[in-house]
């Protein structure tokens, strides 16, 4: 049946009715046993109606991943530091493209629906996946997403080019432990941080789709999160279609342990949690979903509405479309690897780096007066790829890139390279043998104890925390494992398992070292001199994506030396004392640092620190004390700590990996081409000691991101140096008596920015406000507004920004919904969150958040302040108030109790033994009351009360809570 044939019999192939009666027409003419294949995430054809197989699900972060090679842009890290929302719409619409390309290639398996962007709020650098992400600003990360999702999806009004899956709903920033781990969160934090960027991209970008994340959110996993529903496809009005992340619905029972039955998982998961399409074991989980039918734990109608939104998607790409009805069916192969995506490739790296430092004015270089470059580093003459890069086409490196200025200058300027790593001999401590990598790539010891000459060296690369790799000179290949016997034998470091990397540790000062894989097994000696893991007899672990994924090399820290044959690393060459040697006398000496996007933290593996490797640190030192003239660049997927750099060195410039042009975009920039307008998308703090914990969600009272952090960061969000200078003035805000309650309220702020320097460049105008007088602790500062510009030498640009009002909404905890309050909000502008040029004041006529009425039932978790207490789950429906150490309490502001009240009720949990203290004014204040809670569940919700004395008038309200209770709502009366 020929699905574009408008003489077919059924009213979902006439492209003339309207979408929904198409859509729902074609979804009732599936059988039950369709519907179950049409669930997952490969679609199944039905022949019969002319609908094709389908698959949910292609990478696209910064690039089409995993189908072939694609060009390759900036990692969303380095994209977000662009600020420049016009041009990732660009990239969105190239990445668009080529996915079309891809889908005419194969439309079976080469689906239209991308897994991107990832909207995952970035409130703490040690996340595995920062490089993934957008930032730690909501409106900086929503905004540029939502440019994004709308370069991906297209502008017509009808159909889609492609769609945008944002990832991952909700919570999502730690690695470990992320598929069993429940993140807490309480309601102003997530309606005010976690949730806006992902409103913003629903609201302003248009996403189609959304995947929901690994993690429980206050109990709950994130697959079953009612919000999903609620607040996602209800409140926003999302009507497309939501998909759970790989495994991560059969890891409901695998390992949350939240429900007994893969049945009970699959139905639960699109009943309750929204879920539309699953990514998961497809066998098991049908068969699960068969069960779920039949017993009657979901009905066909689920079904129904999860496919309707599906399907709503698939009719918009145009599949069940004449051709010529369709804007984008006629773009082909021809669209994958474009020459203008490699020039708009180039364009977003260079305007992704970001200027640190420039004493001195450094920088930047002119090549016509360089003799001698000296480019150091184990960054310098690679670009690595990270898990969801695709497959690049071409590779420009830093060195190549520094040498084609050079060439173009005509001056005879010279680039020499040093990796700045140690070339090593490994010698077995044991028998004195040195390793060799045989004809068959085996590493195996030497068959004679004094043949060092004849030994083969190796490469070695510290990235810090005992994490190494080792490039065979033999054969330029890396060590790696088959988790048996070691081989030299991987030509590069990209899989789901990063096997190349061995964790080395000293036995003692400068003595034999133990050698642990990636999993942290020892490295062993076997009777015939060959290198084993463990006893050589493991059973291989499969490079599969899966969720928790395995243990790290960092985790190998504990290895003893004695569970392993011991190896020296006898240096033939001293990469440091090299790498000075060719600094010494160079016009300028460039050092590159940073990280591999696959070791020490990438998805499955959070980073243990935030300083840089010490080997690179001391690298920077040892090259700088050979040349003053040292200019370093960082190419990371992630902040770092640069204090001693910051400190001593006169030019550091940063990078995100960036793709295949990373090369010529670093050049432009050193060289002057382009003159850098890149600004943090997140605050580099100057250590960890700077954060609080790592699991502690609450960014308001952990003073996390530039909002709320007190401390004094390395460099402040928003920050970005530039070869020219701009002044601001004529600042300018209007609708000053606005009032809040109008739905279009807005204020117009304006001002003018001059480029006062000698050279064309670009700003990023940030636009923050700071609330004035208010019942709740606000940020310090919040971004509302940014424009990137370009300004050529002297001239001035008029800048506008249309504010409305009701982005100055707090989340009022005690009436459930967003409120704008009233008073004076003062508007700053200027160039970084710590660079603000002009102030004015706004004065905005809203509400006044009244007295609580406790008297009312209301929900624990709606408290103001709190101590020793998590969000959890509360199963009769929302959440709870949880003593997670035993004990904890939760305080209430402002209280009216008017003439008094006698008595106090509670709706409870508890396993042990427990009990509610009521205090008054301060956690260790007068006692008011106290209920005993006997033993019972820990969803075994039950009503306390006890009489009450001495609350009348305005109070402020403490419950102290003890026996690791749990509360999920109380009254007083």
């Amino acid at each position: 049946m020929d699905p574009h044939n408008r003489n077919s019999q059924y009213p979902y192939q006439n492209p003339d009715l309207p979408l929904e009666d198409r859509v729902s027409d074609l979804v009732s003419r599936f059988t039950p046993e369709e519907k179950v294949e049409l669930m997952m995430q490969y679609q199944a054809a039905v022949p019969r109606l002319g609908v094709a197989p389908y698959k949910h699900g292609t990478e696209a972060a910064h690039g089409v991943a995993w189908l072939g090679e694609a060009t390759s842009y900036p990692q969303p890290i380095g994209l977000a530091c662009t600020w420049d929302a016009e041009l990732l719409k660009r990239v969105g619409s190239a990445i668009g493209d080529e996915a079309r390309g891809f889908y005419k290639r194969n439309p079976a398996v080469n689906g239209l629906t991308l897994w991107a962007p990832t909207v995952d709020m970035e409130r703490d650098p040690r996340w595995g996946r920062t490089e993934e992400a957008y930032g730690e600003d909501p409106v900086l990360v929503g905004k540029l997403s939502s440019a994004l999702i709308q370069g991906i999806q297209g502008d017509d009004p009808r159909y889609l080019k492609a769609v945008a899956s944002l990832k991952h709903f909700i919570g999502n920033n730690n690695e470990v432990g992320r598929g069993d781990a429940s993140v807490s969160i309480d309601p102003r934090n997530m309606r005010e941080y976690y949730l806006k960027p992902f409103e913003i991209a629903f609201k302003e970008g248009g996403a189609q789709s959304m995947m929901t994340s690994y993690n429980a959110v206050n109990g709950v996993p994130a697959n079953l999160n009612p919000d999903v529903d609620r607040i996602v496809k209800q409140e926003w009005g999302m009507d497309g279609f939501v998909v759970s992340d790989a495994f991560d619905v059969t890891g409901t029972v695998r390992e949350h342990h939240y429900v007994e039955t893969y049945k009970e998982a699959v139905a639960r998961s699109i009943r309750e949690g929204g879920i539309d399409s699953i990514t998961d074991d497809a066998e098991l989980s049908k068969q699960a979903l068969r069960d779920a039918l039949s017993e009657g734990l979901i009905a066909e109608n689920d079904l129904d509405v999860a496919l309707r939104n599906t399907f709503r998607v698939r009719f918009r790409l145009g599949e069940f479309d004449p051709p010529e009805r369709n804007p984008y069916a006629a773009i082909d192969e021809s669209a994958i690897l474009r020459p203008e995506h490699a020039e708009l490739s180039r364009e977003a790296a260079g305007k992704a780096v970001v200027l640190l430092k420039n004493e001195g004015e450094l920088l930047p270089l002119a090549a016509n007066k360089l003799g001698k470059v000296a480019v150091i580093g184990p960054l310098g003459d690679t670009v690595y790829r990270d898990w969801y890069s695709g497959t690049l086409p071409y590779a420009v490196t830093p060195l190549q890139g520094i040498r084609e200025k050079l060439e173009e200058a005509g001056a005879g300027g010279r680039a020499s390279f040093v990796s700045g790593s140690n070339r090593v001999k490994l010698q077995s401590e044991r028998t004195g043998r040195f390793v060799r990598a045989g004809a068959d790539e085996r590493a195996a010891l030497a068959a004679d104890a004094e043949d060092a000459a004849d030994a083969d060296i190796f490469e070695t690369t510290d990235w810090g925390w005992g994490s190494h790799t080792f490039i065979a000179e033999r054969n330029g290949r890396y060590l790696t494992t088959d988790d048996k016997t070691v081989q030299a034998s991987a030509t590069q470091i990209w899989e789901w398992f990063t096997k190349e990397t061995f964790n080395v540790r000293p036995a003692g000062d400068g003595g034999p070292c133990a050698f642990a894989t990636w999993n942290g097994t020892p490295v062993t000696v076997g009777p015939s001199g060959e290198l084993l893991v463990g006893d050589g007899e493991a059973e291989e672990t499969a490079n599969e994506i899966n969720v928790t994924g395995a243990t790290d090399s960092a985790d190998a820290a504990g290895l003893q030396a004695s569970e392993s044959d011991r190896f020296r690393l006898d240096i033939v060459t001293d990469g440091a004392q090299a790498a000075a040697e060719a600094a010494r006398g160079a016009d300028a000496a460039i050092v590159f640092v940073g990280n591999h996007p696959l070791i020490n933290g990438k998805e499955t593996i959070d980073r243990p620190d935030i300083a840089l490797a010490a080997s690179q640190e001391a690298l920077i030192r040892e090259v700088f004390a050979a040349n003053p003239n040292t200019i370093v660049v960082v190419v990371g997927s992630y902040p770092f700590a640069l204090n001693w750099a910051d400190a001593n060195v006169p030019a550091i410039l940063y990078t995100s990996h960036a793709g295949q042009e990373l090369g010529r975009a670093v050049a432009d920039v050193l060289f002057g081409d382009v003159n850098p307008a890149g600004r943090l998308n997140m605050t580099w703090y100057a250590g960890v000691d700077q954060l609080p914990d790592f699991m502690d969600y609450d960014v308001i009272r952990g003073g996390r991101t530039y909002q709320y952090f007190e401390g004094k960061p390395l460099y402040p969000f928003g920050y970005g140096l530039s070869y020219t200078d701009f002044r601001y003035d004529d600042l300018r805000i209007s609708a000053a008596d606005a009032t809040a309650a109008e739905a279009k309220a807005q204020a117009v702020v304006e001002c003018r920015v001059t480029n006062a320097g000698a050279r064309a460049g670009e700003e990023v105008v940030q636009l923050y406000v700071q609330a004035g007088k208010s019942r709740v602790k606000r940020p310090r500062l919040q971004l509302q507004a940014f424009e990137r510009i370009a300004l050529a030498a002297g001239e001035t640009k008029a800048v506008r920004f249309v504010l409305p009002l009701s982005a100055l909404a707090v989340w009022d905890v005690t009436r459930d919904r967003f409120c704008v309050e009233s008073g004076d909000y003062a508007i700053l502008i200027g160039a970084s969150s710590a660079d603000l040029r002009l102030t004015g004041t706004l004065a905005v006529e809203g509400e006044t958040i009244p007295p609580r009425d406790l008297r009312r039932p209301t929900r624990a978790v709606n408290y103001d302040d709190y101590a020793g207490v998590i969000v959890g789950e509360c199963r009769e429906g929302g959440s709870a108030a949880v003593a997670a150490g035993g004990a904890g309490w939760i305080a209430f502001e402002d209280a009216e109790f008017g003439d008094g009240v006698v008595a106090f009720e509670v709706r409870a949990a508890c396993v042990e033994a427990a009990a509610v203290e009521v205090r008054l004014q301060r956690q260790d204040g007068p006692l008011a009351g106290r209920c005993v809670l006997p033993p019972g569940g820990a969803q075994e919700w039950r009503s306390f009360s006890c009489g009450v004395t001495g609350i009348a008038g305005r109070q402020r309200i403490y419950l102290v809570v003890s026996g690791g209770a749990a509360i999920s709502r109380f009254r007083f009366f």
